[in-house]
């Protein structure tokens, strides 16, 4: 990363956010701005549109490629508050990491770790702080300390950690048990076999994994349930193959073997997020209109892209295409309801489709999705009292939610700084009667140019 990228941008000194704990970056959008009003829209939305790049992907990319000997090239990086900070900590460990928009040239290390003591702040990055402790413990010798902002230092990681320890590694926490800042020594984690629980987090699993080709043994994953988000899994091993790591798995993933021998550089081009793809597809469902996203299709193993078949379950047309999907509202205008479906398998999605959900002709049920009680915010638990708070009959239950059809009202919402409560509830307000946004700006943990991108198709957007 140039030292352009580490300094003053958008508003935000990258070392102040650190000392404040933010998670805010150069790269962050909305810097603040206290509120949004994203406005009720007449008519259907048409539209073709190319997205940014995805977080699993970019994130996956940037850590193999600096765990390689050699160069690599990315592009189509997502350009977000966690993209900001992981190319951040890979820079304050000894990798040149040069960004010019949405490419990056990545000069690796391998297990080398030349800046032996690095204080490595990694915000509010998820991936980052579950793929990056197995990295230091399996690499060169050092003494690493990684901290993360205040709403990441709440989330434990305790099953992650405790596989990690158990092949070896040396990680404290020496502030709060099993959480951020942690403090991780080097050449201390030798690998080999480790039976693991999948059912928390994906992450977990994909954080002792990306350890495999620097450790001693490689490393044997054993799950002993299920894992609750396997495609992130898959991946995971997929991206590891890219930049040259050995790896064997059986097709449930539960049984998963990385062989030591370190990653080669790679030029990987990376996809748009299926993720965000959503909201757009979800604006043609409410508005029935058409919306194409032309960089993301069926080749991609990003599960929240099944988000397509609920769609067409609720009457929407949906053509799929290898690089690209389209997505029109239903022919006869209305949502169609009566549905109970599993968003397990891609529970990012679930907040999308709460917030189209008052629109259908019936009652929308969710389950599966416990563990996103415990993400950037109880999503559970936001999106039922945003629903409510908007006139809208909903029922919550431990594992996700039943909305019932209803005509939401305007109103001023919480986004409890997380992303997908705040972009879930931008799709409601166009929708319906529009909608106030406070802290607008989480949206750039995976999206910075979202309200840029509503403006875009037509939506009236305003900054408080």
């Amino acid at each position: 990363m140039t030292s352009a990228e580490s300094a003053t941008r958008n508003g935000v000194d990258a070392a102040t956010a650190e000392a404040e704990g933010s998670g805010l970056s150069p790269w962050s959008a909305l810097v603040g701005v206290p509120h949004v009003d994203v406005a009720p829209h007449p008519g259907p939305i048409t539209a073709e549109i190319a997205l940014p790049g995805s977080k699993s992907y970019s994130n996956r990319a940037l850590l193999c490629a600096a765990m390689a000997e050699g160069r690599s090239t990315l592009t189509g990086l997502l350009r977000s508050d966690d993209s900001y900070w992981c190319a951040e900590s890979l820079r304050r460990l000894g990798a040149g990491v040069t960004v010019d928009g949405t490419t990056v040239t990545l000069d690796g290390i391998g297990r080398r770790r030349p800046r032996p003591e690095a204080r490595l702040y990694i915000g509010s990055a998820g991936t980052t702080a579950r793929f990056l402790p197995g990295l230091l413990a399996a690499g060169g010798p050092g003494a690493f300390t990684l901290d993360a902002s205040r709403q990441m230092r709440g989330r434990p990681m305790a099953s992650l950690l405790l596989a990690l320890r158990r092949m070896g590694a040396d990680i404290d926490c020496p502030e709060t048990p099993d959480a951020p800042p942690l403090t991780i020594r080097g050449v201390s984690m030798l690998g080999g076999p480790v039976r693991m629980s999948g059912a928390l987090s994906s992450q977990f699993i994909s954080g002792v994994l990306m350890a495999g080709p620097l450790a001693l043994n490689g490393v044997h994953v054993m799950i002993d349930d299920h894992v609750v988000q396997k495609d992130y899994v898959a991946m995971t091993l997929d991206m590891m193959e890219q930049f040259g790591a050995v790896v064997e798995a059986d097709p449930d993933l539960t049984d998963m073997r990385v062989e030591t021998g370190g990653y080669r550089p790679a030029d990987i081009a990376l996809e748009a997020d299926a993720s965000t793809a959503t909201y757009f597809f979800a604006l043609a469902a409410v508005t029935g209109g058409t919306v194409t996203v032309t960089n993301v299709g069926t080749e991609t193993r990003q599960p929240d892209l099944r988000f397509i078949d609920v769609l067409e379950r609720m009457g929407c047309r949906v053509v799929r295409a290898p690089g690209a999907v389209t997505v029109a509202g239903p022919a006869d205008g209305r949502l169609r309801g009566g549905l109970d479906v599993d968003m397990r398998p891609l529970s990012d999605a679930t907040l999308t489709l709460a917030a189209i959900a008052p629109f259908a002709d019936g009652p929308v049920s969710i389950h599966g999705v416990a563990h996103i009680r415990k993400h950037e915010s109880d999503r559970i638990a936001v999106i039922c009292a945003a629903l409510a708070a908007l006139g809208v009959s909903v029922e919550e239950r431990p594992d996700g939610l039943t909305v019932h059809p209803g005509r939401p009202s305007s109103g001023v919402m919480e986004t409890h700084d997380d992303h997908r409560v705040a972009m879930a509830l931008s799709v409601l307000g166009v929708a319906a009667e529009g909608v106030r946004l406070l802290e607008p700006g989480c949206v750039s943990k995976t999206c910075p140019p979202f309200f840029d991108l509503l403006a875009d198709l037509g939506i009236g957007v305003t900054r408080g």
